[in-house]
């Protein structure tokens, strides 16, 4: 068949089907050609303009592998959510869809020359400084792009960056105007609160079960349990794999042999110090100062160990003389290091030499070579690292049957039978997750409630939890959602109602006691219980004040002074706040500073126009998600 194939592309045949490609190519260009076969609708619509599914796809393993390079070689990507990733990238796609749509509208334009010059300039395509063609094509397949549609894409956002850098760089702010957010910026406020507790007058009110039976009722059709279902699942773990006492004696010596072959000695330095700490409590000049104290008892013949043991702030060295033991030179921080290691007298003490945790005086207590441990030493700490090496292998091939195992069985038992593994029943888990080690892991929540697995009751396939820990899941108990009993929300109820009583009540006195203020009287209810917490001099970033209060008085309106105001807190108190004083600060800016804030701040808010450009761009738009 191949070879008649073969034979007929030399034929008539074979030159129509490249004229209608090439044809296709002209007209429609490549997307065309990989649509021919297709008519999958697209995921979505941007004013009729489609988004495809496969533009999602590739912009969804795109974002997983930056994801994943910014994690670092230990990164995990069973943790991302592919949902949370599926969504993220969708919108992007839109966003740049409307963009597309914007920039093509007012004409902006990029020419080839420019686009090829940008290209040539790219550092990541560049070989000992100069563009390299094979360095280009190995990172754009890297990134999943061709050479065309990389072109396309850089094309796109260069013209997008132009409309963003069009209100970017056009926005301004006056001076008048950079002096007066400076001067409130710089503001201080004086005033007071007094707090009012929910807590005593949730403990005096009480309801009774006809108030209860009658909010029942009345929200009987919104109380509803979770949908939750209880799994069977088994287990499969790399750990299970690794079996030091398979490992053979010859893979030792090898092992060793080569370590052996790598081993770089080291000189070694035992040492000890007393350590002065600069905190909060001493600064720099007064640990120098107590530091030559100590010095000074030393050259008067005083023992080190002995005044380690009474003034050094280092106290898992301090018990013990100060001693440190032997130290390779990158065991220690720099100055440490280059004192420790240049001094040449074993007995010796250095001067005071500081570093980011204070100032130390150190002793030289011995020199050393660092030498190979034996292989008797090193013999279970080689074993485990074979058979931690090979136990990933065994846990890849055990990974792999499980999968067929579970995809073929009609139940766990084949699976756990033949692998060797529990089969374990989880914890009731919902929709929103649960407990234990099923419940926290997204993915599993989603699997557990796939058709496969719960309507279809089938055998999951094996989800990894991380590296070296693997499930099979299947549904053991479907838990629909149901109405919640009387007696099931009658506690729930009943705290509902105290506290919504509790918080009427105490609004209430809040407000009378507001009215009062303003009035200028003193509440007759107001016992010495309640006290002004008096707050002097405050700015607006204070870290000692609680945000909620902060926040609130720097909100108040202080044309007439003293002003009151009632706040509501996040944990169900309020407040009363009483605003005594608006201290005006003068905005004192050098040139160098007027004109980086000019800059700074009008970048910023062209920054701000252009979101609203995009958001209006969002609003008139006509969107469909499929």
């Amino acid at each position: 068949m191949l070879q008649s194939i073969r034979d007929n592309s030399k034929g008539i045949i074979a030159k129509i089907i490249v004229g209608l490609i090439a044809l296709t190519f002209a007209l429609f260009g490549v997307e065309s050609l990989i649509g021919l076969g297709s008519s999958e609708k697209p995921i979505a619509t941007v004013n009729g303009e489609a988004v495809s599914t496969q533009e999602l796809m590739r912009g969804v393993e795109l974002q997983r592998r930056q994801i994943l390079s910014q994690m670092g070689p230990d990164a995990d990507p069973t943790m991302l959510d592919d949902n949370l990733l599926n969504r993220m990238v969708l919108e992007s796609l839109i966003e740049r869809s409307l963009l597309s749509q914007s920039v093509e509208k007012q004409g902006l334009f990029f020419s080839e020359e420019m686009l090829d010059q940008l290209i040539v300039n790219t550092p990541q395509f560049q070989v000992d400084g100069r563009f390299d063609r094979n360095q280009f094509e190995l990172v754009l397949r890297s990134a999943g792009f061709t050479p065309l549609t990389y072109r396309e894409l850089l094309r796109l956002e260069t013209l997008i960056d132009q409309e963003r850098a069009g209100y970017v760089l056009s926005s301004f702010m006056t001076r008048s105007e950079i002096e007066r957010i400076v001067s409130l910026d710089q503001q201080t406020r004086d005033f007071a609160y007094v707090s009012l507790s929910l807590l005593p007058i949730l403990n005096q009110v009480s309801v009774t079960e006809e108030e209860i039976r009658a909010r029942y009722d009345q929200n009987a059709g919104s109380l509803q349990t979770e949908e939750r279902v209880i799994l069977d699942y088994v287990l499969l773990e790399k750990a299970a794999f690794v079996d030091p006492g398979q490992v053979s004696d010859s893979e030792v010596e090898s092992l060793y042999q080569q370590a052996l072959a790598e081993f770089r000695s080291e000189e070694l330095r035992d040492a000890a110090h007393i350590l002065i700490e600069v905190d909060e409590q001493t600064d720099a000049l007064a640990a120098l100062a107590r530091i030559q104290e100590v010095k000074l008892k030393l050259e008067e013949g005083e023992d080190f160990a002995t005044l380690a043991q009474i003034y050094s702030d280092d106290i898992g060295s301090a018990s013990e003389g100060g001693a440190l033991g032997f130290m390779s030179r990158d065991m220690l921080v720099g100055p440490f290091a280059e004192t420790l290691f240049a001094m040449e007298t074993v007995g010796g003490i250095s001067e005071p030499i500081q570093t980011e945790f204070g100032y130390h005086l150190i002793k030289l207590e011995g020199v050393k070579q660092e030498e190979m441990p034996t292989r008797a030493d090193l013999e279970m700490e080689l074993r485990y690292e074979i058979a931690e090496r090979d136990a990933e292998r065994f846990y890849v091939e055990a990974l792999e049957r499980l999968a067929d195992l579970s995809f073929s069985s009609a139940d766990l038992i084949a699976p756990s039978e033949e692998l060797g593994l529990e089969v374990i029943t989880s914890e009731a888990i919902s929709r929103e997750g649960g407990t234990g080690l099923l419940g926290g892991h997204p993915r599993v929540v989603e699997v557990a409630f796939s058709q496969d697995v719960l309507r279809d009751r089938l055998n999951s396939l094996p989800i990894e939890l991380d590296r070296e820990r693997a499930v099979v899941l299947r549904l053991n108990q479907h838990q629909p959602s149901r109405q919640v009993t009387f007696e099931e929300a009658k506690d729930s109820i009943e705290l509902e109602l105290i506290t919504e009583i509790a918080k009427e009540q105490l609004r209430a006195q809040a407000d009378a006691w507001l009215a009062s203020f303003k009035e200028g009287e003193i509440p007759p209810d107001m016992s010495d219980d309640y006290s002004w917490v008096e707050i002097t001099g405050v700015n607006r970033g204070a870290q000692d004040v609680s945000s909620e209060i902060r926040n609130a008085a720097f909100a108040m309106n202080s044309e007439e002074l003293p002003a009151f105001e009632v706040i509501t807190l996040r944990n169900g108190n309020f407040a009363l706040l009483r605003l005594d004083e608006v201290n005006r600060a003068e905005a004192d800016l050098t040139e160098d500073e007027m004109a980086f804030m000019l800059s700074f701040l009008g970048s910023n808010q062209g920054q701000i126009e252009y979101e609203g450009r995009v958001e209006g761009l969002r609003q008139a738009a006509t969107i469909e998600r499929n």
